[in-house]
């Protein structure tokens, strides 16, 4: 196998000269963590990248949605879907609620609002919902079912950082959405989180539930955890959101490319966005369902080219183990159809044209 190998994901960096210039300020204070310069800074180019006045940055996107829940206080029911990582319904689990999966839309595999609705019981608080992909939503509807059964929206948006719907940044949908900025994430601190929120009364605990819950040095009112992202993380964040657009073009071209070659090829299907939606390319997932070769037998047909795509999501999350028992006969049969028919093939801003016809030769032949 002399091929280069290609992953299914290739971080973003800036180039090292300017993140050791950027980082030279926090070397010289000595102040790594608990919200120093850069990590304020940070925080303030994000309210203007993404539209918003509220947000707060954390050590992970787990336990930044996790805290965000944790701050509501809230007892009973939320309704979810299984078609998300584990995360999603790890943080919900956590917090000691009880997830109610429905199931996805056919057509960009999000949360179908029409069974929300059909979902929800005299116990049910929540909505926790994931722009999976990237792709949006459906925000106005679920907007107003919410309005109408007084229930809190959390949006998982790990995958949607800089995406826009109908000229809106998705932080500005729901009481609250969560940004991965994991290494593998489209726009990345090494390893991070961000909550952008609307009413920060409401959220008010969250700020202290970060710092093992001191809401002074001498006073401990919340009983909190330790989920600060520290200013290295930071520095990298403020260089990565300098070229955020410019890396989004370039995966941009990956993907139409991926568009071009394999649109129309019966036997695969693709998702793609709508006129309203401002779409982050950050993954591109390919849906296998009556083509010559299942998902799995064309993953294996990748990786002896020397090339990884993943399987996400899979295995679709009520069928877990650890919620197989209590969930596993959730009804979610496109949910679970897409668990096993989804390949996510690589896609990052390095990855060549040339790289793409490669992988999509192997698939085609």
């Amino acid at each position: 196998m002399n091929a280069q190998r290609i992953n299914v994901t290739k971080s973003s960096m800036p180039d090292f000269e300017e993140y050791i210039q950027a980082l030279k300020p926090v070397w010289d204070s000595r102040w790594l963590s608990n919200r120093g310069a850069a990590s304020v800074e940070f925080e303030n180019k994000l309210k203007e990248y993404l539209g918003t006045e509220h947000l707060y940055l954390f050590a992970n996107g787990h336990v930044a949605l996790e805290v965000a829940l944790n701050s509501l206080y809230l007892k009973g029911e939320v309704i979810t879907t299984p078609y998300t990582h584990c995360s999603t319904t790890h943080s919900i689990a956590r917090n000691g609620l009880t997830p109610v999966f429905v199931d996805v839309k056919e057509d960009n595999y999000t949360i179908n609002p029409e069974l929300i609705e059909k979902a929800i019981t005299e116990k049910t608080v929540a909505i926790v919902a994931t722009h999976v992909y990237g792709f949006v939503c459906d925000v106005l509807e679920i907007e107003e079912i919410a309005k109408k059964h007084n229930l809190k929206v959390i949006y998982d948006a790990a995958h949607a950082f800089g995406v826009t719907y109908k000229g809106v940044g998705v932080a500005n949908f729901g009481d609250a959405a969560m940004f991965s900025t994991h290494a593998t994430k489209a726009l990345h601190t090494i390893e991070g989180g961000i909550v952008a929120y609307k009413d920060p009364v409401l959220f008010r605990a969250m700020s202290y539930l970060v710092n093992f819950g001191f809401t002074s040095q001498d006073d401990i009112d919340y009983i909190g955890t330790n989920a600060r992202m520290n200013e290295f993380e930071a520095v990298m964040g403020i260089c990565n959101l300098r070229h955020f657009d410019e890396e989004t073009s370039k995966r941009k071209t990956a993907g139409d490319r991926y568009l071009e070659r394999l649109d129309s090829v019966r036997g695969i299907k693709l998702i793609k966005p709508d006129t309203n939606l401002k779409w982050n390319y950050a993954y591109f997932p390919v849906i296998f369902d009556g083509y010559k070769e299942t998902r799995d037998e064309i993953k294996a047909k990748l990786e002896a080219e020397n090339i990884f795509a993943r399987k996400y999501f899979y295995p679709i999350v009520n069928k877990a183990a650890c919620y197989a028992d209590t969930y596993g006969d959730a009804n979610v049969p496109v949910a679970a159809h897409a668990a096993e028919c989804v390949l996510t093939l690589p896609i990052y801003a390095d990855l060549a044209v040339e790289d793409v016809d490669r992988i999509c030769d192997v698939i085609l032949r």
